[in-house]
């Protein structure tokens, strides 16, 4: 069972944001109260890598949190010798990521490691997601990691890929972010939680515009990219080699 998520409940001295012990146990609540259509995002990535999914392949899930998109893709996986690399770098997520594997069964082998997904060495990949994971990584270092993942694609292969974004000008941008923060409110969230909760992230998570993913996947070589779902400024995509 995990808690509540009042980590920012009461007044507390801001830190920067990390994907610690305390916020592995709130976790399913956090992301579920704030991320619109978290569910749907995640059942949809497991059907889509079930889609794409080739035989005698590799399927990577980078920065897998506690696995709910690999537990997803192993699910609707049915091509045969098919494998699963989850991969995030905190421990606490990796621990129960583990755990919660543990109790489902299933043909289709997963592999969880800590290490840093810029550090590690991708190959064979027929399907690489990465659910909300792009964010968290220092932006001058996107495009050469966007570079590895296809190159390590199969032909044919797909990146999912779903992130928050910023408005395309200011206007628009905090047009987003007060539908949004409306959400959270909506879902029992507090000013105090929602304020806190955006000053410890803003300088862990630093948004691109949506115009910025799409002309960087293709200029990196993707063939076909399309938005599949978006709510206010969360976006899932796909683009395929």
């Amino acid at each position: 069972m995990t808690g509540k998520d009042s980590i920012y409940a009461n007044q507390v001295e801001v830190k920067d944001f990390s994907f610690d012990a305390n916020v592995v146990e709130v976790f399913p609540d956090m992301i579920q109260r704030s991320v619109p259509g978290y569910a749907t995002i995640v059942s949809t990535m497991g059907k889509l890598a079930g889609q794409y999914a080739q035989s005698n392949s590799n399927l990577y899930d980078l920065g897998c949190s506690l696995g709910a998109v690999t537990l997803s893709m192993r699910r609707n996986i049915e091509k045969e010798n098919c494998k699963i690399v989850a991969i995030d770098n905190s421990a606490p997520m990796v621990e129960r990521c583990k755990l919660h594997l543990q109790g489902f069964k299933s043909d289709v082998p997963v592999e969880v490691n800590l290490a840093d997904i810029n550090d590690v060495n991708l190959e064979n990949a027929s399907v690489v997601a990465m659910n909300f994971t792009l964010q968290f990584i220092p932006p001058e270092q996107r495009h050469a990691l966007l570079e590895k993942i296809y190159n390590s694609l199969k032909p044919g292969g797909v990146l999912l890929l779903s992130e928050k974004f910023r408005g395309e000008n200011e206007l628009v941008d905090n047009l987003l972010i007060d539908l949004h923060h409306d959400f959270k409110r909506h879902n029992g969230y507090s000013e105090l939680e929602i304020s806190q909760k955006r000053t410890a992230i803003e300088n862990v998570m630093r948004t691109d515009l949506l115009s910025t993913h799409l002309t960087r996947l293709s200029e990196i070589g993707f063939g076909q990219t399309q938005v599949w779902y978006q709510c206010f400024n969360f976006c899932s995509m796909i683009a395929i080699k």
